[in-house]
């Protein structure tokens, strides 16, 4: 696997579920990590697991420009900042506050991040979702927002690959995390998740880590060597 020793790497996002599991991975591999959470209680709970953290809303254009220009370097962007409200996302106000913060707040990050990822030739990952291939009925913000990510890291890694900048995004299935716990706790929908045929390294609970592993592979630079 690849490591990361020295290397800087930024999770919007990493102060909980995926994000904060991917977070881990980074820095056991060597990284310097540096997580963002909505609230300042949130990224206090990450310091205290020993991570560099700072509240960050990605939907603020001007915080998010004035956080990324404190940084000096960055190796690895990873996009974990994100939301669902389901059925009521059918509420016209609900659905453009979900879409701003999973698709525009990953554009403007991205797009914060271009200049240092730039120096550094680094990578970008960032989070789709398995409800960016089929409709997601209850939650159509989130489903349009995330079928909007795919479609985003395909056109930026078009357009800063000149730069050297890898872009690529991880569409996780169905993971337990504080997003994902009321369908869990449902019994009806729960018991159907739990049957459904997984492989049995995600019933063992490593889901998370299945996540991590790509993640952090599509931040090596070995993933964009030429073979």
């Amino acid at each position: 696997m690849t490591t990361h020793e020295g290397q800087a790497v930024l999770v919007t996002g990493g102060t909980s579920g995926i994000g904060a599991g991917i977070a881990r991975a980074f820095r056991a591999a060597g990284a310097r990590v540096l997580v963002t959470g909505l609230t300042e209680a949130e990224s206090a709970a990450a310091r205290g697991e020993g991570f560099d953290a700072a509240p960050l809303d990605v939907t603020d254009a001007a915080a998010a420009a004035a956080f990324v220009g404190r940084l000096e370097r960055l190796d690895a962007l990873v996009n974990c900042a994100g939301m669902i409200r389901r059925r009521d996302e059918h509420d016209v106000e609900v659905f453009a506050r979900v879409v701003e913060v999973n698709l525009t707040g990953t554009m403007r990050l991205c797009a914060a991040c271009r200049p240092l990822l730039a120096r550094t030739r680094g990578a970008i990952v960032n989070t789709a979702s398995m409800y960016s291939f089929f409709g997601a009925g209850h939650a159509p913000g989130y489903g349009a927002s995330k079928g909007g990510v795919v479609q985003l890291t395909k056109a930026l890694a078009v357009a800063y690959a000149p730069e050297g900048i890898r872009v690529n995004a991880v569409a996780p299935g169905w993971i337990r995390t504080a997003i994902t716990q009321p369908v869990y706790a449902d019994r009806l929908r729960g018991r159907v998740l739990e049957d459904r045929p997984v492989p049995q390294a995600l019933r063992r609970g490593r889901a998370r880590r299945e996540v991590r592993r790509p993640v952090r592979a599509l931040s090596g630079a070995r993933a964009g060597a030429p073979r």
